[in-house]
C-alpha cells in the first residue's frame, strides 16, 4: 500500500471515529404538581419556578424540553442524567452533596398541619411521633428530614395533592406541608383554609433549581449569573409577585443549606 493510500485510510478512520463520537446530551428539566410554583395547566407547565426557568431560557438562548412528573421520578432522573434540571428542589444538608444549585427562586416555612375538627394539639417535634402516620410526599425533603430525625410512622404518598386528600378523608392525622403551596392545594381538595390548623413549624428552607452533577459547570454558573440579573432588574420581582403576592422575595445569592 503506497503512502498516500495508507494516509487517506488514517484519515478516514479518524473522520469515522469523529463522527461517532457521544454527543452531548440535550438540556432537559423536570417539575412536579407543586402549585402555584410548578404545575401543569391544559397540558402544559406553567407557574413562578416555570416562568422563571423558561426567561432564563430565553435570556441565554437556550432550549429545553420541561416535563411534569411524579416528584421520585424526577428526582431519580436529575441524580443519573447530565444536563438535567428539577425544580423547585428544596436545598437541604441532606441534598446539599447531591447536586449543584440555581438559585434560591422561593423562601419556604415548612409545619405540621391537622384539621381543626380534629382537636389536636401539638407543639414539639417530639410530641408529633405519638400520632400515628404522618402523611409527607416521598422523597420531598420533608421526608428525606424526618427520616434522617428518626420517624418512623411516615406515610410516603406520590404528591401533596394526595396528602390533602388523606387527611380529608381521615386517613392520616398529621401532614407535613410548606405554607406557600397549602392554600392552592387545599383548594384542590376541596377545604377551605379554616378548616386546618398550623400546629407548629418544623424547617425554613429555600427552593432552587437543582442539576445533576454530571451537568456542565460552565452552563450552571450561567444560569445562577443569568438568575441575579434578573433580580437585579426587578423581572424575577415581577413574575415573583404575580404567583405570591406579599410574600418575601429569596434573597439575591445562594445561601448554604439548613
Amino acid at each position: 500500500m503506497t503512502f498516500t493510500a495508507v494516509r487517506g485510510l488514517v484519515l478516514l478512520l479518524l473522520v469515522s471515529a469523529w463522527g461517532a463520537a457521544p454527543q452531548a446530551e440535550p438540556l432537559r428539566f423536570f417539575t412536579e404538581e407543586y402549585p402555584p410554583i410548578n404545575f401543569s395547566q391544559n397540558g402544559k407547565p406553567t407557574g413562578l419556578a416555570t416562568e422563571v426557568v423558561e426567561a432564563v431560557m430565553q435570556r441565554t438562548g437556550q432550549q429545553a424540553s420541561i416535563s411534569v412528573v411524579p416528584w421520585a421520578r424526577g428526582y431519580q432522573q436529575a441524580l443519573s442524567r447530565a444536563n438535567t434540571g428539577l425544580f423547585v428542589t428544596m436545598r437541604t444538608r441532606e441534598r446539599e452533596p447531591l447536586f449543584k444549585w440555581v438559585g434560591p427562586i422561593t423562601r419556604n416555612v415548612t409545619g405540621f398541619y391537622a384539621l381543626r375538627s380534629s382537636y389536636l394539639s401539638i407543639s414539639r417535634l417530639e410530641d408529633a411521633r405519638e400520632y400515628g402516620e404522618i402523611a409527607v410526599p416521598r422523597d420531598w425533603y420533608s421526608h428525606q428530614r424526618l427520616l434522617a430525625d428518626g420517624f418512623s410512622s411516615l406515610t410516603p404518598v406520590t404528591g401533596p395533592s394526595q396528602m390533602v386528600s388523606m387527611l380529608k378523608r381521615g386517613r392520616v392525622k398529621l401532614m407535613v406541608l410548606d405554607n406557600l403551596s397549602l392554600n392552592a392545594l387545599l383548594a384542590q381538595g376541596d377545604i377551605q383554609p379554616d378548616e386546618v390548623q398550623l400546629l407548629f413549624d418544623y424547617m425554613h428552607s429555600d427552593s432552587y433549581i437543582a442539576f445533576s452533577l454530571q451537568t456542565d459547570d460552565a452552563l450552571v454558573h450561567r444560569w445562577q449569573d443569568e438568575l441575579e440579573r434578573m433580580k437585579g432588574d426587578g423581572s424575577f420581582a415581577a413574575i415573583h409577585n404575580t404567583w405570591l403576592p406579599g410574600e418575601p422575595l429569596p434573597p439575591l445569592a445562594p445561601a448554604p443549606a439548613e
